[in-house]
């Protein structure tokens, strides 16, 4: 039996399981500081806090962070590397990752999507379902890609950054840190930090 202890008991944190469990994890347990240890995130069980968490990390052979917000969830990742936690990524077996692209720790990739050739992504990113990432893009950390989403080639996203559900992003555009792209937006010129943007072509709100 193979155990995977997920930091974060969410929706979000559902889906990571349903990932892990479809990429061989057997044993799967939920640690969230909001969440009485008695009760449970869908079929798995709450544990205890994530204070808990890491006075038990020898009882798991890896551990996750499945929060949503990108900022909590870099914040926790470096917690947890310090402690000494065997931090992993998960990758659905339905997506598509290029041998030439490069994941940073505690990435998730689920069902359906596509990072290509010579992708640099980040610490503690989500590449959320059916969303994809061409060639030459780079994500700093802790960036989260929202299903369906679209980066053309070359594209570069700052940390922190989350880009809404079904937008597309042209092709070398920059995008700044702490940056928010609304849903279905279409990105086509570069961005500064801590905005959000939206429409099409999208404009700061």
């Amino acid at each position: 039996m193979n155990r995977l202890a997920l930091l974060g008991a969410s929706g979000h944190g559902k889906v990571v399981a349903d990932t892990a469990e479809a990429c061989g994890w057997n044993s799967i347990v939920f640690f969230d500081d909001a969440w009485p240890a008695s009760e449970r995130n869908g079929p798995w069980p709450i544990d205890g806090s994530g204070a808990d968490l890491l006075r038990r990390l020898s009882d798991f052979d890896a551990v996750m962070v499945s929060i949503g917000n990108n900022r909590i969830r870099l914040a926790k990742l470096e917690s947890l590397r310090k402690a000494g936690a065997r931090l992993i990524n998960l990758i659905h077996p339905s997506a598509v990752i290029s041998r030439y692209a490069v994941l940073g720790e505690g990435t998730v990739v689920f069902a359906g999507s596509v990072v290509n050739a010579f992708a640099q992504i980040g610490k503690g990113c989500i590449l959320n379902t059916g969303c994809s990432v061409d060639h030459d893009c780079s994500l700093a950390d802790a960036v989260h890609i929202s299903p369906g989403a679209r980066l053309a080639g070359g594209v570069r996203v700052g940390e922190g950054s989350w880009i809404g559900i079904g937008a597309s992003v042209r092709q070398s555009v920059c995008i700044g840190s702490d940056v928010v792209v609304g849903a279905g937006a279409a990105v086509v010129a570069d961005t500064v930090d801590k905005v959000t943007v939206v429409g099409v072509p999208a404009r700061i709100k």
